[in-house]
């Protein structure tokens, strides 16, 4: 295994860790950006976004393609599709294993992401590439002419039910709820929208299938009125949690996992700084995730001065 060491190693590719990259290799901090996956975040699987300024409209791939070329100027070193095996946070230095690697550094920014949540239900995990999925424009041709439905009833959930009825003969969008929390935008697009069908005050409690799903059985949370929905496939959008493997119980976490930081995206761990999704924050936007980047690199940068002070 070949030990690289770094100033920082920021973990995560998404816009949170590309700004932090870019930022952090113009403080003259040696930089190195390791992901399990491609590079490019949830954002990537984006059809468009609306709302990042000075762009009207971007594909969030060609978006996210913009940020890795921009920190590539500075010299960031790009280490993708790396198997994690362990990241020890306590360490001086903090040390992260992958299957490939051991990289050593000063300074680590934690810029993982989150993950979408699971209903929780029967037949979820069983069937998941079989009819569930969490990412409609990865698996939108699949149903082409097919009766699907999106669980979730705020901007993603949304979104991607507009998305679907591209493709789809029928999507159906359910919400526990008798109103939805999108953007008021992005209801209005949404209730003019030809093939979507909203299903209020409901929960799936089960999906059902043989080979695929073929139906949910849904409830009314007010009558509690039980009845079954015939669908090719079912997306749900019901939120987020942190991607925190390996980091669990070595820094301070909320109580849904999501990591606790300062403004300067300090954590309870010298040397260690949270951004974008992954932290606790009010708000979780592409825009968000860049500035979070910005400030926590610019912090690990005065945290590496501070560390020369003391050796001098």
């Amino acid at each position: 295994m070949k030990i690289l060491e770094f100033d920082t190693v920021i973990l995560g590719g998404g816009p949170a860790g590309f700004s932090a990259g870019l930022y952090a290799s113009r403080g003259a901090a040696k930089t190195a950006i390791v992901d399990i996956s491609m590079f490019g975040g949830q954002p990537s699987n984006y059809l468009e976004l609306e709302n990042y300024p000075g762009f009207s409209k971007i594909g969030g791939y060609d978006l996210m393609e913009k940020f890795e070329a921009h920190a590539d100027m500075f010299g960031v070193q790009k280490f993708p599709m790396q198997e994690i095996e362990s990241v020890d946070l306590i360490s001086n230095p903090k040390i992260i294993k992958t299957k490939e690697n051991e990289f050593h550094s000063k300074t680590v920014i934690i810029a993982t992401g989150a993950k979408p949540m699971q209903l929780g239900v029967k037949g979820e995990k069983e069937f998941i590439g079989l009819g569930v999925s969490y990412c409609a424009v990865c698996d939108s041709a699949f149903y082409k002419d097919k009766v699907v439905a999106v669980v979730g009833g705020g901007n993603s959930a949304v979104e991607e039910a507009m998305y679907l009825t591209k493709f789809a003969s029928k999507v159906y969008l359910i919400h526990r709820r008798d109103e939805l929390r999108a953007d008021k935008i992005l209801q209005q697009r949404a209730f003019n929208t030809e093939k979507l069908e909203f299903i209020f005050d409901t929960v799936v409690d089960e999906i059902i299938g043989d080979d695929l799903v073929k139906s949910l059985k849904l409830r009314n949370v007010k009558s509690g009125e039980k009845s079954d929905l015939n669908i090719d496939g079912i997306f749900p959008y019901i939120g987020i949690s942190p991607n925190v493997d390996y980091i669990n119980g070595q820094i301070e976490q909320d109580k849904s996992g999501f990591i606790i930081t300062d403004s300067s995206m300090k954590t309870s761990i010298d040397g260690v700084f949270a951004v974008g999704d992954v932290r606790n924050t009010p708000l979780r936007q592409v825009i968000t995730a860049a500035s979070d980047g910005a400030v926590g690199a610019v912090y690990a940068v005065k945290y590496l001065e501070s560390l020369k002070e003391v050796t001098v």
